[in-house]
């Protein structure tokens, strides 16, 4: 039986995996918009102040700044709220960053609706789209505290620059310290025979509990963690496309830009097949208490449900 178990938010296992590699990684310059009690890279800055540099309210220049330390053979990692730093830096994003294909992390906190009191203007549901199209860029969507802190020391090994997302509440525990993660593929969590839900961050976990469900009214349905949105992890979303023939994809984001335009293009030209989509429908949310926000757009498991048996009356009307 699924149970929620509530670990530490994917953001301060964000902040404190940056001390440890700072240990043995003197080359990790950590910066920020002064936003590090929220982003927890004071984490960081607190262990290594030689090494933190805070520009500000100052996103583009924030990139900037980060760009020259990349050039100079140090392994910049850029943070601030995700509304921010993709939209108020994403030129210096692409002529600096993506352009000559500098080696600058940027791991934004803050993303999607569950921001909750803050309100729309702090709610980030475009960032994954804007980092998409950032050519050259990996983009990762962690789920858990698990999964973050391996990808957190992943894209610092990486060699070349790379977005990632982490959020403000605390996250369910779908991982343990044993588990192993690589970028650019997905996790097939279980697998069934009539359905397939492609969920990112928090929704993995709803996308379970919404497997629980359909299985007592007996469907099987295969989940897959999407950690890695760019690249997409073709050979496993193809593979079950083919076996489920039907594929619900969750994603705390607007529906246009983000994993459901990348999963509906890839299975487009590979295989077809009846889809709906779980996001945001081209509206901003509004302040209240993230769980709150979460049930009214549509984000919890009872709506996966529903989309889930949706798009199955479309495969049976093929």
């Amino acid at each position: 039986m699924l149970v929620r178990t509530m670990g530490m938010a994917t953001r301060d296992a964000y902040g404190k995996t940056l001390v440890e590699i700072g240990q043995t990684n003197p080359d990790l310059i950590v910066l920020d918009a002064d936003l590090s009690k929220s982003t927890k890279t004071d984490f960081f800055a607190k262990a290594f102040p030689e090494r933190f540099v805070d520009v500000g309210i100052a996103e583009a220049n924030l990139v900037g700044v980060a760009t020259g330390l990349a050039i100079c053979g140090k392994i910049p990692v850029i943070s601030s709220f995700a509304c921010f730093l993709m939209c108020k830096g994403y030129e210096q994003l692409r002529v600096g960053v993506a352009f000559p294909g500098v080696n600058v992390k940027v791991v934004t906190s803050h993303s999607g609706i569950s921001v909750g009191e803050d309100g729309a203007s702090q709610q980030s549901v475009e960032d994954l789209a804007l980092a998409a199209t950032l050519v050259g860029f990996v983009v990762l969507s962690p789920s858990d505290e698990f999964q973050t802190r391996s990808l957190v020391k992943q894209l610092v090994a990486y060699k070349g620059p790379v977005y990632m997302r982490t959020g403000r509440p605390k996250a369910p525990v779908i991982y343990n310290e044993k588990s192993e993660f690589k970028i650019g593929k997905g996790i097939l969590l279980r697998e069934g025979k009539d359905l397939t839900i492609v969920a990112t961050g928090l929704l993995v976990f709803e996308a379970l509990e919404a497997a629980e469900v359909l299985k007592a009214k007996g469907i099987e349905v295969s989940v897959i963690d999407i950690h890695t949105l760019k690249p997409i992890d073709k050979e496993l979303l193809i593979s079950q496309a083919k076996k489920t023939g039907a594929v619900l994809v969750a994603e705390e984001h607007l529906i246009w830009g983000g994993l459901g335009s990348i999963v509906s293009q890839t299975l487009s030209q590979e295989c077809p097949v009846p889809m709906e989509f779980i996001g945001m429908n081209d509206t901003y949310a509004e302040s209240g208490p993230p769980e709150k926000l979460l049930e009214k757009y549509g984000f919890t498991s009872k709506n996966l449900v529903k989309a889930a048996e949706k798009v199955l009356v479309k495969k049976r009307s093929k």
